[in-house]
C-alpha cells in the first residue's frame, strides 16, 4: 500500500497538466492511497488487547489471608451442619415419644369411663355378698354373687393386660399425686398422714394416674 501511495503521488505530479477527467481520477487515487496508508499505520500502532497483558501472581500475604478466610468458612459450615443434625435428631425423638404416648394413652378417656362401670360392678357384688350371709342363705343370690365375682376378676385381669391398675392405698402414706382427701379420721393405731380408708379406688394407666383415689387420712386426735 505504501508503494501504491508513492506511485500515485508521482503520477499526480507528472500528469498535472492532463485533461480534467484524468485529473479527477488521479485526485481520487491519491485520496484512496492516503486513507489506506493511514489505516495501515493505525493498525500497526493500535492499542494492545488488555487480555494479552500478563496477570500478576498473588503475594504470599494475600494467599495466606485467603486461606484463613476459606478455613473460617469451612468451620462455619461444619458448625451449621452439626446444629442441623442435632435439631433433626431432637425432632425425631420428640416425634417418636409422641407416637409412643399416643399408643399408650390413646385409650385414657375410654379407661376413665370404664372404671366407673367397674365401680358399679364391685358395689353390686358387695351387696350380693351381704345378702348371702350364712344366717340368710339364698341359693339364687349366691349364684349371682359368684357370677359377679367372676366378672369382676376377669375385668380387672383385662385392665392389667392393658396397663390399667387399681389403687387401694389403705395403710400407705398419703400422696397428693395419687390421692384426694375427702375426710380426716383420728389416728387410732396409725401414724398421722396415713391413709385410713378409701371411699373410691384410684386407677393408673401405665404408671400415670388417670383417677385419684378418694381417701380419708389419719390425723392426731385433739383432746
Amino acid at each position: 500500500l505504501f508503494c501504491t501511495g508513492t506511485c500515485a503521488h508521482l503520477i499526480c505530479q507528472q500528469t498535472y497538466s492532463g485533461t480534467q477527467t484524468e485529473k479527477s481520477f488521479l485526485e481520487s487515487l491519491c485520496a484512496f492511497s492516503t486513507a489506506a496508508q493511514q489505516r495501515s499505520t493505525g493498525d500497526e500502532c493500535g492499542p494492545e488487547d488488555p487480555r494479552d497483558e500478563p496477570k500478576h501472581p498473588l503475594s504470599d500475604c494475600a494467599l495466606e489471608h485467603k486461606a484463613i478466610k476459606l478455613e473460617q468458612q469451612v468451620r462455619d459450615l461444619t458448625e451449621r451442619y452439626r446444629k442441623a443434625l442435632a435439631d433433626s435428631e431432637n425432632v425425631r425423638r420428640r416425634t417418636q415419644k409422641f407416637v409412643e404416648d399416643a399408643k399408650l394413652f390413646g385409650i385414657q378417656s375410654f379407661c376413665r369411663d370404664l372404671v366407673e362401670v367397674a365401680d358399679i360392678l364391685e358395689k353390686t357384688a358387695e351387696s350380693a355378698a351381704e345378702e348371702t350371709e350364712p344366717s340368710n342363705p339364698n341359693p339364687t343370690l349366691k349364684k349371682i354373687y359368684e357370677g359377679l365375682s367372676l366378672i369382676e376378676a376377669k375385668l380387672q385381669s383385662v385392665f392389667a393386660k392393658h396397663g390399667l391398675q387399681k389403687m387401694n392405698p389403705v395403710g400407705g402414706k398419703y400422696d397428693p399425686y395419687d390421692h384426694e382427701i375427702v375426710c380426716h379420721v383420728p389416728a387410732e393405731g396409725m401414724q398421722p398422714g396415713t391413709v385410713a380408708l378409701v371411699t373410691q379406688d384410684g386407677y393408673k394407666l401405665h404408671g400415670r394416674t388417670i383417677r385419684h383415689a378418694l381417701v380419708g387420712v389419719a390425723v392426731e386426735s385433739q383432746e
